[in-house]
């Protein structure tokens, strides 16, 4: 592994600080310094001290594109081990943490891979230039970068799918829509769903997973025209039409599959048809009364845990269950 430098380099304008006991650095640089001022340790490394996974060109590019946004592009600060080839020197002996970072040799990226790969695409695709945020620690040895990699990549945890929907809401119709299921008093959903993800007792359908069903009910391109909030009245009118048929099967999720993520989603795709059915195109009109005939010819079917759908599971489960279901609510 290459570490050295043709000629020093220095980055300006650095606060220095301890963590937990070690010496660590906090700046910026420009993308093309960092190109040259930082080297990674491969896992199949010779020196049997390496530990990065190879790059992922698709997450490289997702970056760029990323990028690409302009100035709501925020990204994190990279994450470095200088190794003890960085020297800081301070401006003022009256500010002791504030000063430069003399650059003897290059840094390891601990942290950062798959952002420096994106930066550099995006740079070379733009013939411009981007300021990277970074933390270096002044000098962890081979042993010590290595378990903090590991705790990074292992331990810290995601928001979690639903969470990072409920977030986008504002921006995302299909976001917009599921959290509006489980935070309207009206909605069936109200008193079943998780916005942040987490299930418990009476609470089993997350926000991604009404994300989802609400994807495949508005499939239809017939549905696709029509603004949000139409959309969700047309959802609450099924979905709602849906417990009113089934109102004790609907709140007992342990002695029926009604609720069941599978039945869900089936429900969805079969909804799908169902509401195409009640639109008409060309004037924007929606008949409401067609859901209710539709979810009446449904009204015998057995939802129980013991029952036909006993084994149903996945998308295949949905489908096939939903093609069951179209055949009734259409014919």
């Amino acid at each position: 592994m290459n570490n050295t430098l043709p000629s020093q380099i220095v980055i300006e304008n650095v606060i220095q600080c301890k963590m937990r006991g070690k010496v660590a650095y906090q700046s910026h640089l420009s993308a093309s310094i960092s190109m040259n001022l930082t080297y990674v340790k491969p896992f199949d490394d010779p020196s049997v001290k390496g530990y990065q996974r190879p790059v992922d060109p698709k997450r490289c590019s997702d970056f760029a594109i990323y990028l690409s946004k302009g100035e709501d592009a925020l990204f994190t600060p990279i994450l470095l081990n200088a190794g003890g080839n960085w020297e800081f020197s301070v401006y003022d002996k009256q500010r002791p943490a504030f000063g430069r970072l003399i650059c003897k040799g290059k840094a390891s990226l601990m942290d950062g891979q798959h952002r420096l790969g994106g930066i550099k695409r995006y740079i070379q695709e733009t013939n411009s230039e981007i300021i990277i945020p970074f933390l270096a620690f002044h000098c962890l040895d081979e042993d010590e970068e290595i378990r903090l990699f590991d705790t990074i990549n292992t331990k810290a945890k995601g928001i979690g799918t639903s969470l990072s929907k409920y977030l986008r809401r504002d921006t995302d119709d299909i976001s917009w829509m599921a959290t509006e299921l489980l935070v309207r008093q009206e909605s069936p959903f109200y008193h079943i769903g998780s916005i942040i993800g987490k299930r418990n007792k009476g609470r089993h359908v997350t926000l991604q997973n009404l994300y989802r069903t609400l994807y495949l009910l508005n499939k239809d391109p017939k549905i696709i025209i029509f603004s949000k909030e139409e959309k969700l009245t047309m959802a609450l009118q099924y979905f709602n039409n849906i417990k009113e048929t089934f109102s004790h099967e609907w709140l007992d999720y342990s002695g029926y599959r009604l609720t069941h993520i599978v039945c869900l989603d089936a429900l969805s795709i079969a909804g799908s048809e169902v509401l195409s059915k009640c639109t008409t195109e060309s004037k924007r009109q929606f008949d409401y009364n067609g859901i209710t005939k539709a979810i009446k010819k449904i009204s015998k079917i057995d939802w129980s845990i013991n029952g036909p759908l006993k084994y149903l599971k996945g998308m295949s489960g949905s489908k096939s269950l939903a093609t069951e279901l179209k055949d009734h609510m259409l014919s």
